[in-house]
């Protein structure tokens, strides 16, 4: 391929940043639009989570890019799940019984302003903000923007374009409204949407909770998680139903009843939280959903790649992550096929697209366990003994978990088909009596193992492969 060729990015967010950089590296000539402010610049009020869970396949792009260490100093070590059940007690639930091994809690607009300043340390990268893409013509790989500001419409040319506009991408909607070839979509909200509250530090700036964990008050339909922040403060984010349950998003409209409801689930969370009902009734309430799509290109001309390909629920904390190993494993394609842009297109969804559309029906696993299985005592349980078994195995076992936050050189599918597998026959014995928690760890490793490897059998030979 010609270096010289120019590569037009629609989206400055994260995915959208660090494919700027990586292909700035490589040398192309990279022009980036994005809709909103410059997020160094002006403070961006979106209603999207202020920080995320930031994990190895994630950081393996940030070591591609070269960045690794100055991500690090953005990072909150987060080694468990700190469970608080409804009385206000406290479990605290490590990720892993390797003790080496755990998730982030980054703040998004920190980490995006890094990707940005280290973009345009490339002189053959050019970023723009306030303009607005209202279309793509893939044919003639053209896309017409609006600038906010002046609000005149323009077209910008290029040899490729890559759309990384997240889950309302404009290029996959002209995609799906052109009709030019044969597009599948599908966009699948929860029945629940999401509210970002906060717990603010003390008056001496320390924090009002156990820093290095990820805590959660599970309540089987609904759920509180809160990430903790540099500042001492942590970023709080309801999970609830819209219309379902005595309380929901469309009847907790007044303060009296928002006041009622943390009263009755989250009485420990609302010591810590004087702001509550300011930010409740401020903040706006955002849904969740799963978008998948194929093909993701057209021809060598258009691709799409993070969330406008494949934009999953939070519940995983691999959102950020799959869209940072998206670019790790297109510059790999870049690297094997030194042909036309259409072959890498097709050879990158080819590997890519089976793992995306794991993470999505993993997040959506993951919803149930943290909102009401992490109370369960044969959950717990399974958990347990898994942590006791990493923590005595280290190379032989990996939870399911631990497949697919830590060990970042397998796929997603395959973390996803062995986890299931795995959680499946722990819990299979734990029920029928053949696994008992005192036997020795050794033996328990064995039966888990053949066990595993039995159902992974009739997974393939029930064509689950």
């Amino acid at each position: 391929m010609n270096k010289q060729q120019n590569i037009l990015i629609i989206g400055a967010g994260l995915c959208g940043s660090l494919l700027a950089l990586r292909m700035g590296q490589r040398g192309y000539n990279v022009s980036v639009y994005e809709k909103r402010p410059d997020l160094r610049q002006v403070n961006l009020d979106s209603g999207r989570s202020i920080n995320l869970a930031f994990s190895n396949r994630g950081n393996k792009a940030m070591k591609l890019v070269g960045i690794e260490d100055k991500v690090k100093a953005l990072c909150i070590p987060m080694n468990g799940r700190m469970l608080h059940d409804i009385e206000g007690n406290t479990v605290f639930a490590p990720y892993s019984g390797r003790e080496h091994e755990h998730i982030n809690s980054i703040s998004r607009g920190a980490l995006n302003a890094l990707l940005l300043d280290e973009a345009e340390k490339h002189q053959n990268v050019s970023i723009y903000f306030n303009k607005k893409c209202k279309s793509v013509n893939f044919e003639k790989t053209t896309a017409l923007f609006q600038d906010y500001e002046t609000k005149n419409e323009f077209i910008e040319d290029a040899d490729v374009i890559i759309a990384t506009d997240g889950a309302g991408s404009i290029m996959r909607q002209s995609y799906y409204l052109v009709k030019k070839f044969l597009f599948s979509f599908s966009q699948d909200y929860l029945t629940h949407g999401y509210k970002e509250l906060s717990i603010l530090p003390t008056e001496n700036g320390d924090y009002k909770t156990y820093k290095n964990a990820l805590h959660i008050w599970g309540r089987d339909s609904f759920m509180l998680i809160a990430l903790p922040n540099l500042d001492g403060s942590f970023t709080v984010t309801l999970f609830l139903s819209y219309v379902d349950g005595e309380y929901n998003f469309n009847n907790l409209t007044t303060k009296e009843r928002v006041v009622e409801f943390f009263c009755k689930y989250f009485k420990d969370a609302l010591e810590l939280m004087p702001n509550v009902v300011d930010d409740f009734l401020k903040n706006p309430t955002s849904p969740l959903g799963t978008v998948k799509c194929s093909p993701w290109h057209y021809k060598g001309n258009t691709l799409l790649m993070g969330d406008a390909a494949h934009a999953i629920v939070p519940f995983y904390g691999q959102g950020m992550n799959a869209s940072f190993e998206d670019v790790v494993e297109f510059d790999k394609v870049l690297d094997t096929y030194k042909g036309d842009w259409e072959t890498v297109f097709k050879a990158y969804e080819a590997s890519r697209k089976k793992d995306t559309d794991a993470i999505a029906d993993l997040a959506i696993d993951n919803f149930h366990e943290m909102k009401g299985h992490v109370n369960n005592a044969i959950f717990r349980e399974k958990r347990n003994l898994e942590m006791a078994l990493e923590k005595q195995f280290p190379n032989d076992y990996s939870s399911k978990y631990s497949l697919v936050t830590f060990n970042e050189d397998i796929g997603y599918r395959e973390a996803m088909l062995r986890g299931r597998a795995q959680d499946k026959a722990i819990l299979n014995m734990l029920n029928d009596g053949t696994l008992i928690v005192k036997d020795d760890l050794k033996t328990i490793l064995e039966k888990v193992k053949k066990q595993t490897e039995a159902i992974l059998e009739d997974d393939r030979i029930a064509g689950l492969k």
